[in-house]
């Protein structure tokens, strides 16, 4: 009876043991924590609102995207691809509510990839034309994702340069719009992000 009780304590410790071993990240998502301390931006949105994080080791991209917040590129832009269980989209500067050809210039630039993270949910990524197209991979400049789940599977195609830290609920309203056969919301969600500094 003893040794039995002692078999039995024995399989839930291992249990116990496989369970936290399955939540201890892999070596792409310990990368993937290595954030800046100083760049964070405050994503408004009508559904509520969102902080995120750049990551230090993807700097074009980092650069890049606090040079667009400043010059105030992506305000009063909406998400213009929604897939639930997969991502949301913003930047295409197509879908700002009003016109501004200075901004909207900066929309057809690209980025040279700097693909070294994991698509976990939250983290951010750019988008990008497909390899047939573009097979260096190089990013959008201004059209960005973020991940509503973990997407293995686009690892080492696309370059993930930041994360949700804060609001990620948001995220997930968002994903519950109405949208057209092209997963463009029916309901405009309109953006502003400015920089973030912690109180």
């Amino acid at each position: 009876m003893r040794c039995l009780a002692y078999l039995i304590l024995l399989f839930q410790v291992w249990g116990l043991l496989g369970c936290v071993k399955r939540g201890i990240p892999d070596g792409a998502q310990t990368d993937s924590l290595r954030v800046s301390t100083r760049s964070k931006f405050l994503v408004e949105t009508p559904k509520g609102n969102f902080i995120i994080e750049l990551f230090d080791d993807t700097p074009t991209h980092k650069r890049n995207f606090e040079m667009l917040v400043e010059r105030g590129y992506y305000n009063d832009l909406a998400f213009h691809r929604v897939v639930p269980e997969l991502i949301v989209q913003a930047g295409d500067s197509r879908f700002r509510s009003t016109p501004n050809p200075s901004l909207d210039s900066l929309d057809n630039r690209t980025l040279p990839a700097e693909i070294k993270h994991s698509h976990f949910r939250g983290t951010v990524a750019a988008a990008r034309k497909d390899d047939k197209e573009n097979p260096q991979r190089a990013s959008s400049a201004s059209q960005f994702y973020i991940n509503l789940n973990d997407n293995r599977f686009y690892d080492g195609s696309y370059t993930v340069f930041g994360r949700v830290v804060a609001g990620i609920e948001t995220l997930d309203k968002i994903a519950k719009v109405e949208r057209d056969v092209y997963n463009v919301p029916l309901e405009r969600i309109w953006i502003k992000i400015y920089p973030y500094a912690e109180k």
